[in-house]
């Protein structure tokens, strides 16, 4: 009987530490200013070029096995770096799509919701990469892309710039992204 119990709260944290993890903790967010101050800046075309399988086909034909090997994995880094700033900025946006969600116009709360739902897909995305990102640091010759996770990024900070300017009309939302 005390080693199910324990198996049970065991699972019950777990289970709650993983959506503590996958919402983040990024603060209330009040306006454009404050979504500005949190959101992590990302060059979303160096993004795209790290994960472009055709870059990787062209390093690996033009660079010998332990110079392409040493490059890869820099372009990992800098991608596992990339990665940790798409997850915050995910986090943020959750946070602006639950704010959202408590907003008595249906145009916002609807409009939160899909930002919120995408938020937290990508958010888990995000962890799923850095484990793939990570082994593929020890294993650099496996191939595996990540490029979706550009253009899904993308759509995110589309709905959060519609959001934006639903919740915030006239203050400037776009250039926080």
């Amino acid at each position: 009987m005390n080693a199910i119990l324990i198996v049970v709260l065991l699972a019950l944290s777990v289970a709650l530490l993983v959506k503590r993890r996958a919402r983040g903790d990024a603060s209330r967010i009040k306006g454009p200013e404050d979504l500005r101050a949190q959101l992590c800046a990302l060059d979303i075309e160096a993004f795209r070029n790290l994960t472009d399988p055709h870059e990787e086909d062209f390093l690996q034909s033009h660079l010998s096995a332990a110079a392409y090997r040493r490059v890869r994995r820099l372009r990992l880094k800098a991608t596992l770096a990339y990665v940790s700033c798409v997850a915050k900025n995910a986090t943020v946006l959750t946070r602006m799509g639950e704010q959202a969600r408590r907003s008595p116009a249906p145009s916002v709360v609807e409009a939160g919701t899909r930002l919120v739902d995408n938020a937290l897909r990508l958010r888990l995305q995000t962890v799923q990469l850095k484990a793939k990102i990570y082994t593929l640091m020890i294993y650099p010759g496996i191939r595996a892309s990540s490029s979706e996770l550009v253009s899904q990024y993308e759509q995110m900070t589309r709905q959060g710039v519609l959001l934006g300017r639903l919740q915030y009309p006239g203050r400037g939302v776009s250039s926080a992204f």
